[in-house]
């Protein structure tokens, strides 16, 4: 697991040259600033202060201190090669821009470098319309490549970094999770002298596609603290107010999000499709690590290569929810707990989620609980519809998990329920092996959903509703602090609760 960060060069930044082209190393004379860059034209002598006196390159732009409420505008259709790496920061009312002006984006190409755009030890920035890239040669081990790198170091905390609209591809980055992070688009929290975290991360609207190894992630130096001992760095640092919204993540080697020392982080609207591609390790869809009260909710998992598995309770993690989701097709399952040794992690819910065509094979599950117990986690109201696992749950261990009003479908003949730990109550199961043996108030029947295994998006998910005269409706336990609405919007009854994600009545058409 995480280890403390080494220290490093970073190549393909602004050399000393840049210092000697006029105006450079200084800021604006008054009031925010718009500069141009034209890479397949301009000029470095120029003014930069217009179109037709653009910058050439990121020479200009680096070596110039950017000032709160400055924009800097890259031409489109346009490739500039190299880092982008701007001085000065902005705040939250005035932040710097980096955008595109003309037709099209703007693509900032890498060209194998460490980061494409690095934000090092600055903040108040906002990038939105850009087209980013970093591929190189085959990497070689901890050879790290970022599209977006948003790195502090010994900074303490960084504040409001918005990345909107931005497309980030090509990154043939390591197989690293942390440290030397590779990805799409990476914050890292590092140093060792001061703790050191970010404050307003938001990630909304953007596409990831055909990175290594991590689509969108937050990780950190400083993660010690009393449920995480062993974690790098002399204390723990919280990132607080993230939000991770409305982003296509495809084509991911690694994880697909992740996000280290949140503190009441969300991370919702998200499509993920393809992760696990071309890692060595295990890999999850979404999920946090040393984090407190994070929701992740309303987001769309899928095809995980095995063992991937589309969300994880992990270590040092408390009160983790993962709700209105739709995992499906992933090659290891669709929730993974593992308290990784040395860590303690609490509180986990996972309620009104449907897995469909998700695989738990050989020693996983489409529930897999493994590495030890997770004191007061629940799951609850999901629907479980995985006709081609051989392995429904998969637990090891002493364990206390309560499982209650769900839908479990298996496969034809029977898929295996392998849990004697955790305490099961008022499920429904079909196909399940084992099933009336753990449950005390099982309903052995087909739940009579309306058309499973044809949802096609998180959005496309009405088959899972309960047709007329299933067994399934108001057969549930109430369950307090549930969250009041279902998958589909619906209000949970305060008595008798139908099993499953679905608590509407009764579809009377097998319609879609």
């Amino acid at each position: 697991m995480p280890r403390p960060r080494l220290q490093r060069t970073f190549a393909g930044l602004a050399t000393t040259l840049a210092l000697l082209i006029a105006g450079a190393g200084t800021a604006a004379a008054s009031g925010p600033a718009t500069y141009y860059v034209d890479c397949s034209g301009g000029s470095d002598t120029a003014a930069g202060t217009s179109p037709t006196t653009a910058w050439h390159s990121f020479t200009r732009v680096d070596a110039t201190v950017l000032r709160p409420g400055d924009t800097v505008r890259f031409r489109g259709g346009v490739t500039c090669d190299g880092t982008l790496a701007p001085q000065g920061s902005g705040t939250a009312a005035q932040p710097i821009t980096l955008d595109s002006y003309g037709t099209g984006r703007a693509q900032i190409d890498g060209q194998g470098a460490t980061a494409a755009i690095l934000l090092h030890n600055v903040q108040g920035y906002d990038l939105t319309g850009l087209d980013v890239t970093d591929t190189g040669p085959a990497p070689t081990a901890g050879q790290q490549r970022v599209g977006v790198y948003v790195l502090l170091t010994d900074y303490g905390t960084g504040t409001h970094y918005k990345l909107t609209g931005l497309n980030v591809h090509g990154v043939n980055g390591s197989d690293d999770r942390y440290p030397d992070p590779s990805g799409g688009i990476i914050f890292e929290a590092g140093g060792t002298a001061e703790p050191t975290g970010f404050a307003g991360i938001d990630v909304r609207n953007n596409t990831v596609t055909d990175v290594d190894r991590t689509g969108i992630g937050i990780v950190s130096g400083w993660q010690k603290r009393s449920v995480n001992p062993t974690g790098p760095g002399a204390s723990f640092a919280p990132n607080t107010r993230v939000l991770i919204a409305g982003n296509q993540v495809t084509d991911v080697g690694g994880d697909g999000i992740m996000v280290f020392n949140g503190e009441h982080a969300l991370v919702e609207h998200n499509v993920i499709d393809g992760y696990n591609e071309r890692s060595t390790d295990y890999n999850v869809g979404a999920y946090a690590w040393n984090s407190d009260d994070s929701v992740f909710q309303y987001n769309d998992v899928s095809h995980g290569v095995y063992p991937a598995m589309a969300f994880d309770f992990e270590g040092a993690d408390t009160g983790t929810v993962y709700q209105y989701n739709l995992s499906h097709d992933n090659g290891g399952g669709a929730l993974f707990s593992c308290p990784s040794e040395g860590t303690t992690s609490s509180g986990g819910i996972f309620r009104y989620n449907i897995s469909q065509n998700d695989v738990g094979p050989g020693y996983l599950g489409v529930i897999t609980l493994l590495c030890g117990d997770e004191p007061g986690t629940q799951i609850y109201n999901n629907t479980f519809y995985d006709p081609t696992t051989p392995n429904m749950v998969e637990s090891s261990g002493a364990s206390t998990f309560r499982i209650t009003d769900n839908i479990f479908v298996g496969q034809p003949g029977g898929s295996a329920l392998a849990d004697t730990a955790n305490t099961y109550a008022y499920n429904a199961y079909q196909d399940i092996t084992g099933s009336g043996s753990v449950d005390p108030h099982a309903v052995l029947a087909n739940p009579l959903l309306v058309a499973p295994g044809t949802a096609t998006s998180r959005t496309d998910a009405g088959g899972y509703r309960l047709g007329t005269g299933s067994a399934a409706l108001g057969a549930g336990t109430p369950i307090a602090g549930n969250g009041g609405r279902d998958y589909f919007g619906n209000p949970i009854p305060a008595t008798d609760p139908n099993l499953g994600a679905y608590q509407g009545g009764a579809v009377a058409s097998r319609t879609h």
